[in-house]
C-alpha cells in the first residue's frame, strides 16, 4: 500500500499516473453526500439534539408567557439548528465531491482530501479482507483489512475509514451507492488476480464472497 501526496494533476481522474499496460479501470464513484452527513458526520443525532434543546426552551417560554414567548425563546435555536446542520452537510458534500474512488482490475484506489488531496493505493494483494457495511437505501462502506505493518492514519484518512474500529485502521469506500454491486465486482475482481481472497464477517457486516 502507498500514500501520494502532492499538488500535480492526475493523470486521469482519481488516479496519480496512468494505469500499466494490461491493468483497466472497473469502477470509479465517490460517496453520496447525504449518506456519508448520516454515517459519518451523524448529522441526524446533531439534528436530533438541537431538536431537544429547541423544544426545551419553547417549552420554557410557553409556561412563562404562552405561544408568544414560546415562539420569541424557540426561534433563536431554530435558527442556529438550521446554520449548524447546513454547515454540516457543507462539509460532507465537499468531502463527496473532493473523492474519486478508483476499482482496477489490480487495486482500489482512494483519491481523498479536500483540501489537501491525498492518494492511496491498496493493491489486491495486500488486502486481507474486504467487509461491506449495506444500508436499507443501498449505500454502504466497503472496509478493505490490509496486510503486513502499514499503519494508516486516522486524521489523513478520516472519513474514509471503517467506523468504529481504531485498533487497526481500515481504510474504506464509504457511503457509496450500489453497494452491493460494488462489492461483488471487487470481489470478482480479487478472485481473477489473486488465488483465493478471504472474505470475513465480522459482526455486524455481511460478507462479501467470491464465488
Amino acid at each position: 500500500m502507498s500514500g501520494h501526496d502532492d499538488f500535480a494533476f492526475d493523470a486521469l481522474p482519481g488516479l496519480p499516473e496512468r494505469p500499466p499496460q494490461g491493468e483497466l479501470i472497473l469502477w470509479q464513484g465517490r460517496p453520496d453526500a447525504w449518506s456519508l452527513a448520516r454515517d459519518a458526520y451523524k448529522i441526524r443525532w446533531i439534528a436530533a439534539y438541537f431538536a431537544i434543546i429547541i423544544l426545551w426552551r419553547a417549552a420554557a417560554g410557553f409556561a412563562d408567557g404562552g405561544v408568544a414567548l414560546a415562539a420569541a425563546m424557540g426561534l433563536p435555536y431554530m435558527m442556529l439548528a438550521v446554520l449548524g446542520l447546513g454547515v454540516i452537510f457543507a462539509l460532507a458534500w465537499a468531502q463527496a465531491r473532493a473523492t474519486t474512488y478508483t476499482l482496477t482490475t489490480a487495486r482500489v484506489v482512494l483519491r481523498i482530501g479536500a483540501a489537501l488531496p491525498v492518494t492511496f493505493n491498496l493493491p489486491f494483494l495486500q488486502i486481507g479482507a474486504a467487509n461491506l457495511d449495506l444500508r436499507r437505501d443501498g449505500t454502504g462502506t466497503i472496509a478493505f483489512d490490509t496486510l503486513g505493518e502499514t499503519r494508516i492514519s486516522v486524521l489523513v484518512a478520516w472519513p474514509h475509514l471503517r467506523p468504529g474500529l481504531w485498533a487497526k485502521t481500515q481504510p474504506a469506500l464509504r457511503s457509496i451507492p450500489d453497494a452491493a454491486r460494488i462489492a461483488r465486482l471487487f470481489a470478482d475482481a480479487a478472485e481473477a488476480r489473486v488465488s483465493q481472497p478471504q472474505i470475513s464477517r465480522p459482526a455486524g457486516f455481511a460478507t462479501v464472497a467470491a464465488e
